[in-house]
């Protein structure tokens, strides 16, 4: 596309985008609770904020008060957003309840001109009452309790703020092309509605303890959600669709068949299954190498958390005075712990994944990558801790801790977090000829293909392994 169909291409998004804004501030019954979040909520804040000093100030606990105050600058931000969901929820779906929607579609537009220009309205008002709330709300507690935010933190809320208006407004849209009426879509804005304020208290916690970098991170995590679920939206908006769909009838029948069948494959036989299964795998060669990319950086990001751990906090003992310490106990929970044992490590860990696979159902796999990256982090931290205090070599330690069970959990995890990004991937992907709801079937049932006939056994060995194998070898190693 060069530069003039470029700019063509975007004036006609424009004029999509200008008279969607124009719709909505011509509406009373949006402007005025818009007007209401701008300005009252700000205010009610900061009531509620010299509330809060007055009151901790008698105990001495002006602390608490002040790490309230990004808190609730954080809620003016969020608020504004979450209310003005339902411009979004309405975008699609309401002008196809009015039939306003057929002589827009039958402009000289593209699918693309037309779904960007509405995402851009619905996104101008939430994010402009969201920003203009934080700053009355900044000002007002200013003048108040004389508290002013600094740069990094009033950027980070703002941050947060912008990337969770995008994600919801995103999904909303998204939901809004699927919806068959506005009452539809409003009852599935529960699955944008809860996950966000989930989030948001997750964000709270971190922002009353000032783990900041955590907050970053979020963010980051966020945003990388919110630029899928528009690409999902984009991907699988099509205006035929859109007037051809009358009304959603939900099938057990039919969505276990699509599961079924794309799960099953061609095959007709278990081997069968698997040279299927095998050419699946073989297929997750690029995601299987960002897979290990990623694992390796969860273990160099948990050692250089570790490395911040203060020098004094660590009394370690000697190496000597740790083996004599040793030697002079009882290892015998270091011994082989029986099948039993096996089955428990094993369906720990197929537990962490499945939480994972729900996780990345939410997230477009985001969640379900971040789960199993934590151990390779606590890995790369208690490694670095050893090389810290002189107990034992980070690479020795590796060797007789990880390697012995690892040598097949490491691969089992890279398979399971590579089937999971292709599934985030794939369902930002287009689908031609396939509805939105087939081709998240189909998604899921290749990402079971995988985890099934491959995870699952790989995962048992790994917890034979792990408790039949590695204790011996971790024994000898802490006693020799």
């Amino acid at each position: 596309m060069n530069r003039d169909e470029w700019k063509r291409w975007w004036y006609g998004t424009g004029l999509i985008a200008r008279r969607e804004v124009r719709d909505q501030l011509r509406d009373w019954r949006i402007v005025l609770p818009v007007i209401g979040l701008t300005l009252f909520f700000p205010l009610l804040m900061n009531a509620t904020a010299k509330a809060m000093v007055n009151f901790v100030a008698r105990y001495g606990a002006n602390i608490v008060a002040e790490r309230l105050f990004p808190f609730l600058m954080m809620v003016v931000g969020f608020f504004p957003a979450s209310i003005s969901l339902v411009v979004a929820l309405e975008s699609f779906a309401g002008e196809r309840e009015r039939r306003t929607m057929e002589p827009l579609l039958v402009a000289p537009l593209t699918d693309a001109q037309l779904y960007v220009g509405k995402l851009l309205a619905v996104l101008f008002l939430p994010l402009t009452v969201s920003y203009i709330g934080v700053g009355v709300y900044v000002a007002g507690l200013h003048l108040v309790t004389g508290w002013w935010p600094s740069a990094i933190l009033l950027g980070m809320v703002l941050l947060l703020t912008t990337v969770q208006a995008v994600m919801m407004v995103s999904a909303a849209v998204v939901i809004s092309t699927q919806a068959t009426s506005v009452r539809a879509a409003n009852l599935l804005a529960s699955l944008v509605i809860v996950p966000v304020a989930l989030l948001l208290q997750w964000e709270s916690l971190m922002m009353f303890y000032e783990h900041y970098q955590v907050l970053w991170a979020t963010a980051a995590a966020v945003l990388v959600v919110a630029v899928l679920t528009s690409r999902m939206g984009l991907a699988h908006f099509n205006r035929e669709n859109l007037l051809g769909r009358e009304v959603d009838i939900l099938s057990i029948r039919w969505m276990w068949g699509v599961f079924w069948k794309a799960f099953r494959g061609e095959a007709r036989s278990m081997s069968a299954w698997y040279g299927e299964v095998w050419q699946e795998v073989k297929s997750l060669a690029g995601p299987l190498g960002v897979a290990v990319v990623l694992m390796a950086a969860a273990g160099v990001l948990g050692a250089w958390l570790a490395g911040r751990v203060p020098a004094q906090t660590m009394a370690a003992p000697s190496p000597m005075e740790f083996r004599a310490t040793l030697r002079s106990g009882d290892l015998g929970g270091l011994t082989v712990l029986g099948w039993r044992g096996s089955l428990a490590v094993w369906w720990h860990n197929i537990r962490a994944m499945l939480l994972a696979a729900v996780g990345a159902g939410l997230s477009f796999g985001v969640l379900g990558v971040l789960i199993p990256l934590l151990p390779y982090g606590l890995i790369g931290g208690a490694l670095a801790l050893f090389a810290r205090s002189g107990l034992f070599s980070p690479g020795a330690a590796f060797a007789a801790l990880v390697l012995p069970h690892g040598v097949v959990e490491i691969p089992a995890t890279a398979l399971f977090v590579a089937a999971t990004l292709r599934l985030g991937a794939s369902l930002a992907s287009p689908a031609e000829g396939k509805t939105l709801g087939a081709f998240w079937l189909q998604a899921w049932a290749h990402w079971w293909r995988v985890f099934l006939g491959v995870v699952v056994p790989l995962m048992a060995v790994a917890a034979v392994l792990e408790t039949h194998l590695t204790p011996l070898v971790v024994s000898r190693f802490l006693l020799h």
